[in-house]
């Protein structure tokens, strides 16, 4: 296969933001009262010495890191630190529970064992189907974490598991990805100014 030409790959380039800013501006449009919901449960969970647990899969595992990321070091405002963690960063643990347990397990496991009743569980998920989101988000509520849902497509069963749904109601998983990026972003401008 050979290499893109170059007015090729403009094209593709400017479609693609193109299709990103379309998407950004119809989530715009749409009643963002879950985000400042989620928001203020954020900022309220960690000024009460509570902490954050987010996980996701795949581009939504980053996803889940670059939220916990930016909590624990800081968005734009120098201030403590905030109580969060990625429950996809730890290989061993997440390797040990998927052999021991089955991948479907490898959040649940982990909200079992750190999460306490006013954490919250920050699920994040493209299609809002993956059973190892399910799974976690059900622990969450049977230890009664606050939960917490970023998603796309319908929402799927993670949507309507949490507590606090946030939907990006499209198909195309790298959009959405797109959305979900800036919608981290508020959320943690939203908890620093909380």
């Amino acid at each position: 296969m050979g290499a893109v030409d170059a007015d090729r790959a403009v094209v593709i380039a400017g479609r693609t933001l193109e299709a990103a800013i379309a998407l950004h501006q119809q989530v715009r449009a749409l009643d963002l009262t879950a985000v400042a919901s989620a928001g203020a449960a954020m900022a309220q969970a960690v000024r009460a010495g509570r902490k954050v647990l987010a996980f996701g899969n795949g581009g939504s595992a980053a996803d889940a890191q670059h939220l916990v990321a930016e909590l624990v070091g800081r968005f734009q405002l120098e201030r403590t630190g905030f109580a969060a963690v990625a429950l996809t960063a730890d290989t061993a643990l997440l390797t040990s529970v998927a052999n021991d347990y089955g991948f479907e397990r490898v959040f649940a496991r982990q909200i079992d064992a750190l999460g306490q009743a006013g954490d919250i569980a920050f699920a994040i998920s493209t299609s809002g189907r993956s059973p190892n989101i399910v799974a976690a988000l059900e622990a969450a509520r049977a230890r009664d974490l606050r939960t917490i849902a970023l998603t796309g497509r319908d929402g799927g069963a993670a949507g309507r598991l949490a507590e606090i749904h946030i939907n990006v109601p499209d198909d195309c998983t790298a959009r959405v990805q797109e959305v979900h990026c800036t919608l981290i972003h508020a959320l943690c401008e939203i908890v620093e100014e909380g």
